[in-house]
């Protein structure tokens, strides 16, 4: 198993935000995580991915079967997980082409930004700042996933402010990661988006409340007619 979390806690703020998640996700598998804006979905990316602030407070994380909870963001990094953010960053002081090569030196940066619908010539040496805007910056993170090909992608709510770039676009992109040796996890509230997994998990207050095949999910997701979460868990207690 490439990815697996072990009752999984964190609280935040004294509030519980993830609830003894149990998650598996094998290699070149695209695993879907669906649930209601507020169920916690980014917030379990973040502690996956060790950023700052969302150690966990219960349970393991293991990446290829090394317990990887304690570690921090760069040696997660290392060890070959990849998180495209719902609201990409800037890099003030980097260029597009920099961007795209600093995980992958010899990377085909030309054929990567081609595949998310961007002229080579028109951004290989723009500043990755804000005179990029955020569909612009979101397309040049999705090149990056494919010129980083990590063992790991994480996309939190993938096709969020990607103007003129269609799911099928982004699901390329996500194909050519699988096809290249990525698993990927796929975070969204989207049902369309969620049925393009080979699994999938249900969020919900914090806890995953579902999981299985694709179809069943959105249908247990559906049936709650979910759309914000409020922190419980629609009676499934």
């Amino acid at each position: 198993m490439l990815l697996e979390t072990l009752e999984l806690s964190l609280t935040l703020n004294g509030r519980a935000i993830l609830r003894a998640i149990n998650l598996r996700i094998a290699a070149r598998e695209i695993h879907v995580l669906l649930g209601a804006n507020g169920s916690g979905k980014s917030s379990l990316a973040w502690c996956l991915m060790g950023c700052g602030g969302y150690a966990p407070q219960a349970g393991e994380i293991r990446f290829d079967g090394d317990r990887i909870d304690h570690m921090p963001l760069h040696e997660r990094a290392r060890r070959g997980m990849a998180l495209a953010w719902q609201e990409p960053a800037r890099f003030e002081g980097l260029s597009v082409a920099q961007f795209l090569r600093a995980g992958a030196e010899n990377a085909d940066v030309v054929k990567a930004l081609r595949a998310v619908g961007l002229a080579p010539d028109e951004y290989l040496s723009r500043s990755l700042d804000k005179t990029l805007s955020g569909g612009e910056r979101k397309r040049i993170e999705l090149a990056g996933m494919l010129t980083l090909q990590p063992r790991l992608a994480i996309f939190d709510e993938p096709t969020a402010g990607i103007d003129m770039l269609s799911l099928d676009d982004v699901m390329r992109v996500i194909e050519t990661l699988r096809q290249n040796g990525s698993a990927v996890l796929l975070i969204t509230h989207q049902e369309t988006i969620a049925a393009q997994g080979d699994s999938a998990s249900q969020l919900c207050g914090g806890r995953i409340v579902c999981q299985g095949k694709p179809d069943a999910v959105i249908a247990n997701y559906k049936a709650r007619s979910c759309r914000r979460c409020d922190g419980e868990t629609c009676g499934y207690d």
